[in-house]
């Protein structure tokens, strides 16, 4: 457990909540939701595509799921929540088959009431990981919180402390590939890392039974729209 923590610290990682009560936490999570812009990306817009992803932060959230399936034998829910139409964010979650997918969401509270009643998971079975202004009403919500550095927003990350909206500050920001950092301080928390790489790398019969599943997992999507939340058609799993 020291080692998980210190290795995390020299990279500049910041521990808010002490790391033991973090890892009790991590044990009890069904559902890990992303924000997008300035997380799995470095926010800046890229045409019709808008921000994009890089392949480290979806071979991250594969692990983090294949180390959760490991341990529990259940899939936990992957969603994004996002306050733009982000065409990156639907396409990487049908590729990699999230569950959900919010878009559009200004008030991110919304979204995740909207997901406990639809999926039956509560706000304290959930991992949020998030950057900025938008994304501060669910965090007081979430039961963990990983914030992802911006070394532009020091008033930011000062309000965030003193109002206890996160319990870690990854040491990278999301040009860097902070949601891998996440992804893996989480297995290590959980005492799943070194299993997950290995069977992941020998493509063994557990890995295979995992993504046998896994690709069985449709997307649903959901908009705000000025009427109201919209359901799109759930897109069906996408073969790999």
């Amino acid at each position: 457990m020291a080692d998980i923590e210190k290795a995390f610290v020299s990279l500049g990682g910041e521990f808010l909540t002490p790391y033991g009560l973090m890892a009790e936490k991590a044990r009890n999570v069904r559902a890990y939701l992303f924000d997008w812009d300035g997380v799995f990306n470095d926010g800046v817009k890229y045409g019709e595509s808008g921000s994009l992803f890089s392949e480290v932060e979806a071979m991250g959230v594969n692990l983090l799921r294949f180390g959760h399936w490991l341990r529990l034998g259940t899939f936990p829910l992957i969603g994004v929540i996002t306050g733009e139409n982000n065409a990156a964010a639907l396409k990487l979650a049908q590729r990699e088959h999230f569950e959900a997918v919010y878009l559009k969401f200004k008030d991110k509270t919304e979204a995740v009431n909207h997901l406990t009643k639809q999926f039956g998971i509560r706000a304290t079975e959930v991992v949020f990981v998030f950057d900025d202004v938008l994304d501060l009403s669910l965090a007081s919500k979430a039961d963990l919180r990983f914030m992802v550095r911006r070394s532009a927003s020091p008033l930011l990350t000062q309000y965030v402390r003193a109002n206890r909206l996160a319990d870690y500050i990854t040491g990278h920001g999301g040009d860097k590939h902070a949601v891998r950092e996440v992804c893996e301080l989480l297995l290590g928390m959980t005492g799943m890392y070194d299993t997950v790489v290995s069977k992941r790398a020998a493509f063994d019969a557990q890995y295979s039974k995992y993504f046998t599943q896994r690709n069985t997992l449709a997307t649903q999507f959901f908009l705000r729209e000025a009427e109201g939340i919209v359901a799109g058609t759930p897109l069906a799993p996408k073969a790999t």
